[in-house]
């Protein structure tokens, strides 16, 4: 595969690339992260300039386009919510614009999948998705590598997410599952479901792919046969004052040692994409147990703490990934079948 299939190509979501294109990415990653491990440099993105725009924090997001630019050999700047101005004092196209004669490549992280679509379409460079309220692709592109890396391939697997069915996370893994070739089964209460375009689209890729999607309420029959499972915060950033009901509702489908049994497969992993909440360490976890009286939420810390968790990985993948998708899209780089 040519650089050309990915050169100049943003990344905004992960229903643009193909299979085939989504797994090269994946592979591609696997092999920078074998350079980095050797200490073989590897500077594709020499001389060049990187703006990431974060109108939301991040520890993992950040620190892992940051340091995957600087091994590539670009230089990152970081442009926080006090810097950037998008859609409040300048319209995203005029920011796009500014930004796009300035930077060679354009991170987003916010709020908005219409603000990152509009960066990509006006700024002429490269711009990639860090998260926005609809997907998550660099996110996947990690889960999947962690996964392949424990497992030695994917299709057949079946990855069963638990938790809150309506958020980025869970739309990414469903698409991403499901054009991958891996069983995805969301398994949340009822008012908590995914979209039903999202679910139409996963079962749509899931045609050709022959992954099977499955969307339930009932905890039994969507943890069973599960090879992963994958949870995530059950109150994200900006739904705070949700928290109390969120707790009530979810408390049921947290992912504890009882639930891992449920699987019925000894060989079954746990993925989170973090931060966890499952001691009593951060200040929220503190406020949680005083107000509700639970000392764990999305997972029990004898879940997080076991020789199956494999979040850490799954945490520094993210760097190896991003800066393959960096590297693919904007290094004007040959890369060999690896």
């Amino acid at each position: 595969m040519e650089y050309s299939v990915f050169q100049g190509r943003s990344f905004l979501a992960e229903k643009d690339f193909t299979k085939a294109e989504l797994v090269y990415l994946i592979d591609f990653a696997a092999h920078l992260k074998a350079l980095k491990k050797q200490g073989i440099p590897h500077p594709y993105l020499a001389g060049k300039n990187i703006a990431l725009l974060f109108e939301k924090t991040s520890t993992r997001t950040r620190s892992a386009f940051t340091v995957a630019a600087n091994d590539l050999g670009a230089h990152p700047e970081f442009l926080g919510a006090g810097d950037i101005q998008l859609g409040k004092k300048e319209s995203v196209k005029d920011t796009a614009k500014v930004l796009g004669s300035m930077f060679d490549g354009i991170e987003y992280r916010g709020f908005s999948q219409s603000a990152v679509e509009t960066l990509a379409q006006y700024s002429t460079v490269p711009v990639w998705n860090g998260l926005t309220d609809q997907w998550h692709p660099t996110q996947m592109l990690a889960d999947f590598l962690t996964i392949k890396e424990h497992f030695g391939a994917l299709e057949g697997l079946t990855l069963a997410y638990v938790g809150d069915g309506r958020n980025n996370v869970a739309n990414s893994l469903l698409v991403t599952g499901a054009i991958l070739g891996v069983n995805v089964h969301v398994v949340t209460p009822e008012s908590l479901f995914p979209e039903e375009w999202v679910i139409n689209l996963a079962k749509d890729y899931g045609k050709d792919s022959g992954s099977e999607i499955l969307i339930t309420s009932d905890i039994p029959q969507g943890v069973k046969g599960a090879d992963i499972l994958y949870t995530d915060v059950w109150v994200s950033m900006g739904e705070e004052a949700e928290t109390k009901a969120r707790v009530e509702l979810l408390l049921p489908y947290q992912v504890n040692q009882q639930m891992v049994q449920a699987t019925e497969n000894d060989n079954v992993i746990f993925l989170h994409c973090l931060p966890a909440f499952h001691d009593q360490e951060t200040l929220f976890a503190k406020k949680i147990a005083e107000e509700f009286g639970i000392t764990e939420m999305e997972v029990s810390d004898e879940v997080f703490q076991a020789e199956y968790a494999k979040q850490f990985q799954q945490a520094e993948n993210r760097m190896h990934s991003i800066k393959a998708v960096m590297a693919a899209t904007l290094g004007n780089l040959f890369i060999p079948r690896v």
